[in-house]
This record gives structure tokens, C-alpha cells and sequence, in this order.
């Protein structure tokens, strides 16, 4: 069931995402930054975490969960060691992420070249 469930969710996110580019001028970009923070904001309410558990792998691979986990490094950071905390918190969690990234960044960079 949790399989049936992962679809419904990260099916549900695309739609809305889809729904937004094509009856909106806002760009990917504008997108992406919107679902950051909705899932950031989520997290704060308490939503995102049990969307997590509902919805498994539909809700964690996608970019709103990144929006969750800045919120989730942040919020333990803070409880630690207050203001560093908050700072160093919210790159632990997301490390993996931004790295991985990178690395994919460059592979592709190396192996297909941009139109002219």
C-alpha cells in the first residue's frame, strides 16, 4: 500500500506544479522556490512530517522536502546551540543533497555540452 501511496502524493505535487507552470508566467525556478518554502512551512506546522509517513519515498524525493529538512537542521541547530546551531544546523541535514548535486552537476557537465 505504501507504494500506491508514494504515487498518489508525488503524483498529487506534480500535478499542483503543473498546474501552476501552465497557468501561471512564474518559471521552474519560481517553482521550485515556492515548493522549498510551502515545505519548510509545512514542517513548522507539523504537516510535512506526517506526510512523510503517509506518503513515504512520494513525499522525501521531492523538493519540498528539502524545504522540510532545512527546517527540521535549523530547529534542532537552534535547540543545541542557539544561533550557530541554527547556521550549522541546517547545512547537516541538507549536506548529502547539496553534495550529491555537485557531483551530478559536474558528471554532466563533463559528458553533454549546452546548444548554442
Amino acid at each position: 500500500m505504501i507504494y500506491v501511496n508514494a504515487f498518489i502524493l508525488g503524483g498529487f505535487i506534480c500535478l499542483i506544479g503543473e498546474l501552476i507552470l501552465d497557468n501561471t508566467k512564474l518559471t521552474p525556478g519560481h517553482i521550485t522556490s515556492i515548493f522549498t518554502v510551502l515545505g519548510a512551512f509545512l514542517s513548522f506546522l507539523g504537516i510535512y512530517p506526517k506526510l512523510i509517513e503517509w506518503g513515504g519515498a512520494g513525499a522525501t524525493m521531492m523538493i519540498s522536502n528539502f524545504g522540510n529538512l532545512l527546517y527540521q537542521g535549523g530547529y534542532e541547530g537552534f535547540h543545541s546551540a542557539e544561533i550557530l546551531g541554527f547556521a550549522s544546523g541546517l547545512l547537516t541535514k541538507v549536506s548529502a543533497a547539496v553534495t550529491m548535486a555537485i557531483v551530478f552537476a559536474f558528471i554532466f557537465a563533463i559528458f553533454f555540452k549546452p546548444k548554442d
